[in-house]
């Protein structure tokens, strides 16, 4: 019996096995036969097929802002993950800890509840992507005192305050990483007269983006199609206009964070102003984002050692300490 955990994202999907550690981190990508329903493909191997298939194949991100929007594929993309890492034991006896965002209906978490039945396991607990996150940070958030996490995760950013091992606050919006590739898209689109794909966009923001700090120098050369004459263009976009990009989309989760701030107890603020934040996810790597949100609220940002990882490793915490399932499930 071996209990999993499984950190169902919206960019990527995590599986961690208990005292195995992380043996799954792939794209959130299943690659489908519209005419025969066959999987072709999932995780990696699916996701470099994104905007290069052909009329019968579909390449699908079936999770969306965290929940799922697709659930037949999700199923299929989750089956194939589990085979991937099955020959590991069977899990017929486990228990499955699967993360959601907080704001979730119940309806969407019924469908993580069935994904996870699925698979076959024992027992299917549920908990908040921001309380997972913070205990795979290091945070010791079963005191009496209180801590704060940021997670800029693919479609959702998750803003929780925590104490006494439970959250006290929190709010989850619905703007991450997948929406900073969107800002991209626009951008270039209004700018340039120029049409770049999903992928395009997610490999100029790890190239180019930033908050604070702009390297004036650091520029690529992107390809895309002209709108107006439907030809195939180049051009070469710079780090400061991917900061113009992605600026108003910051500013709203800056927002967002001084909302849940100032709906805080004075106590809590308090503990929160000494130890400061930690901010985790893939946002979390965006050029003097913390920097930028630190100066606007200030309070002290910490970022993630590992800030793409963090919630598969608080899945690992909570199946090695079972009273948080016990307290929290």
């Amino acid at each position: 019996m071996k209990d999993i955990g499984i950190d169902l994202g919206t960019t990527n999907v995590l599986i961690y096995i208990k005292d195995e550690g992380i043996v799954l981190n792939e794209p959130s990508v299943i690659a489908i036969d519209t005419e025969t329903k066959e999987v072709l493909a999932v995780g990696e191997e699916a996701n470099k097929m994104l905007g290069r298939t052909p009329n019968r194949v579909r390449a699908i991100k079936p999770i969306k802002d965290g929940v799922v929007a697709d659930f037949e594929s999700a199923n299929k993309m989750l089956e194939e993950f589990i085979k991937k890492v099955k020959k590991r034991g069977s899990f017929k006896k486990s228990k499955v800890l699967i993360c959601c965002p907080a704001n979730v209906t119940q309806v969407e978490k019924n469908a993580m509840y069935e994904l996870a039945e699925n698979i076959g396991t024992k027992k299917v607990y549920i908990e908040d992507e921001a309380k997972v996150a913070a205990l795979g940070t290091g945070l010791e958030i079963d005191k009496a005192n209180g801590s704060m996490i940021i997670d800029i995760g693919g479609g959702t950013t998750d803003i929780a305050i925590l104490s006494l091992g439970s959250i006290v606050d929190s709010n989850s919006i619905k703007i991450a990483g997948n929406t900073f590739d969107k800002a991209i898209i626009d951008y270039i689109k209004s700018k340039y007269d120029l049409l770049i794909g999903e992928k395009t966009a997610e490999e100029i923001k790890l190239k180019l983006g930033a908050i604070k700090d702009i390297d004036k120098n650091n520029s690529m050369e992107i390809k895309g199609r002209s709108i107006s004459e439907g030809m195939p263009k180049t051009i070469i976009i710079t780090e400061e206009e991917i900061k113009e990009a992605l600026m108003p989309e910051v500013n709203k989760i800056k927002d967002e964070i001084k909302k849940v701030l100032e709906n805080t107890q004075p106590e809590l603020s308090s503990d929160i102003v000494d130890k400061g934040i930690i901010i985790t996810g893939g946002g979390a790597l965006i050029k003097g984002i913390a920097e930028y949100i630190e100066d606007n609220i200030k309070i002290p940002i910490y970022i993630a050692e590992n800030p793409l990882t963090c919630v598969a490793e608080g899945c690992g915490i909570i199946l090695n300490n079972p009273k948080y399932l016990d307290n929290n499930c």
